[in-house]
């Protein structure tokens, strides 16, 4: 689970969710050179090999387009974006957390349609959806939780011409009914924020757990999460 690819910033809150792009290569090198196969997440519900790879990117930052997809594509890698479809003007930590009203995630660059399109069209990335706005959803009145998981992913179909076949949490945060209404929308699949492994066959295939890469730590840290799901 990555979100941004780019360098850190002096005195910024949200370094941790910018992997630089040096270190990023890294990653998808190391993964690369030793035999990992990379996957959309719609692939899921196929026969893959014991070691595949799933990278997501999280709420749609324009370095994803700038940084992370050379190297994708130098290494013939892929990568599932799930995107925001209201992205623009918004600081969405303070849906999760009031006081985290720095402005920092809402002045940082999105991606327009436009450059979704041209990621799309590479090949190199899935599209999946992440909300209309980013929504703390069990904070969320019923019907605008309900906009928020199904309408997110209508939208997304309608202007992008593409099948969504899954759904990020956002936060990671979630509970039985926002399951349910990942099913109703019809999505295949949805990723959460719980670290770890989901052995096959996928027991809740609307609960996946991810590994969470942090900007703060580098290779080491990364082959262990590999290997375990988790930090230690």
């Amino acid at each position: 689970m990555y979100h941004m690819v780019s360098g850190h910033r002096r005195g910024a809150k949200f370094n941790k969710l910018r992997v630089p792009p040096a270190q990023f290569e890294r990653h998808v090198a190391y993964l690369a050179e030793n035999g990992w196969t990379f996957a959309h997440v719609s692939e899921l519900k196929n026969a893959l090999p014991d070691k595949t790879v799933v990278l997501t990117f999280d709420d749609g930052y324009r370095d994803n387009l700038e940084y992370a997809h050379p190297i994708l594509a130098r290494y013939n890698a892929k990568a599932t974006l799930y995107l925001v479809e209201d992205r623009f003007d918004r600081d969405w930590s303070t849906a999760k957390k009031a006081h985290h009203d720095s402005g920092e995630l809402m002045q940082e660059p999105k991606l327009t349609d436009t450059e979704v399109e041209t990621m799309l069209a590479s090949g190199v990335w899935e599209l999946g959806a992440h909300t209309l706005t980013h929504a703390n959803l069990p904070a969320a009145e019923p019907q605008l939780r309900a906009d928020e998981v199904i309408q997110g992913r209508t939208v997304l179909q309608q202007k992008f011409n593409q099948s969504i076949p899954s759904f990020a949490y956002p936060f990671g945060i979630y509970d039985t009914e926002d399951v349910r209404l990942a099913e109703q929308a019809g999505y295949d699949f949805a990723v959460t924020t719980k670290e770890g492994i989901d052995p096959l066959p996928y027991a809740r295939p609307l609960e996946l757990k991810r590994i969470k890469v942090s900007g703060k730590e580098g290779l080491w840290s990364f082959k262990l999460r590999l290997r375990t799901g988790r930090r230690k």
